[in-house]
């Protein structure tokens, strides 16, 4: 019996853009040359500059977010979007598009659900001052919380198949979404794989839109936000722990003195203790109710995940 030979895949390239005049244009050239049948998409985020006359000029489709930020972009995409697998680049022209091969290879040849192009710095310039150390900073706290399956957690250049892309929720408005990505990825259990990429500056006249300790807290807020929420049982038990020894910490002094006399002179201090221990009982039985809560949550996820087959299959 002859099988029918498979159907070749639409690949699409992402290309999120804000203020990126400068280096649109040289993107959407070295990815058109990197992948000669992938059709590439811009989508532009209110910017104020030639950005959207540029891509056009490049021959790239181009669309439009106006809700600021590129979590709220990253979301547009995913959902206007369709092919078989996804490429998602920063439109700065810092990451390498030889690469992009190697990533979609990895991407089909495995069955894997994301490849993250991790980024192998080429130039001093290449890391604005505090990005290097914030983003080891980062990548390790992910590592720590959710599982030491990644060293670039920030990178902007990944791969997706499309039943990863189609059944995430991006609920993150602005640089954090990267972060998102990630987490999601690992409570999932996806299969998942790095590849080294080569990292460059910016070409001229074209600056970063990170900014460093403002987008750095707010991505350390959503580590510990998807923290609470992914693992409750774990976040609360930490915080059940410190009231605890906080409240055996305190009585300590108030039962020597009761031992010694029989009397409690500082009464207000075991009001306190009996406090925070109540609090402490509470947070525990909050964290097991809540981890139930996200145990369904996150099979119904799966089950969405799974509804879609993998890359490169009917």
């Amino acid at each position: 019996m002859n099988l029918p030979a498979p159907l070749p895949l639409r690949i699409a390239v992402l290309i999120p853009c804000f203020n990126e005049e400068a280096a649109i244009g040289q993107v959407v050239a070295d990815f058109r040359r990197a992948l000669p049948g992938a059709t590439i998409h811009v989508y532009d985020n209110n910017s104020t500059d030639r950005t959207v006359e540029v891509a056009r000029a490049a021959g790239a489709f181009v669309g439009t977010e106006t809700a600021q930020g590129k979590g709220h972009v990253v979301r547009r995409m995913f959902a206007d979007i369709d092919a078989d697998v996804y490429l998602m680049v920063d439109g700065d022209a810092t990451y390498d598009a030889a690469s992009a091969p190697r990533l979609v290879e990895r991407l089909v040849g495995e069955s894997m659900d994301m490849v993250v192009g991790s980024r192998t710095e080429m130039a001093r310039e290449a890391y604005r001052k505090g990005h290097r150390f914030g983003n080891r900073l980062l990548t390790g706290a992910v590592r720590v919380l959710f599982g030491q399956r990644f060293t670039d957690i920030l990178s902007g250049y990944r791969a997706f198949s499309r039943r990863f892309v189609k059944s995430f929720p991006a609920l993150s408005g602005g640089f954090e979404i990267e972060t998102e990505l990630t987490v999601h990825a690992l409570e999932l259990s996806m299969p998942v794989a790095e590849v080294p990429t080569p990292y460059g500056a910016r070409p001229e006249g074209s600056a970063s839109k990170l900014r460093t300790y403002a987008d750095g807290l707010r991505i350390l807020r959503l580590i510990a936000a998807l923290y609470r929420n992914e693992k409750p049982l774990q976040f609360f038990s930490i915080l059940a722990g410190l009231l605890a020894a906080a409240a055996v910490a305190l009585s300590v002094p108030v039962f020597l003195t009761y031992f010694a006399t029989g009397l409690v002179p500082r009464f207000p201090t075991a009001i306190l203790c009996t406090g925070l221990m109540t609090v402490s009982a509470l947070g525990f039985t909050c964290g097991l109710i809540l981890d139930t809560v996200t145990r369904g949550r996150k099979e119904l996820k799966r089950l969405a995940y799974l509804a879609i087959p993998p890359v490169g299959r009917p």
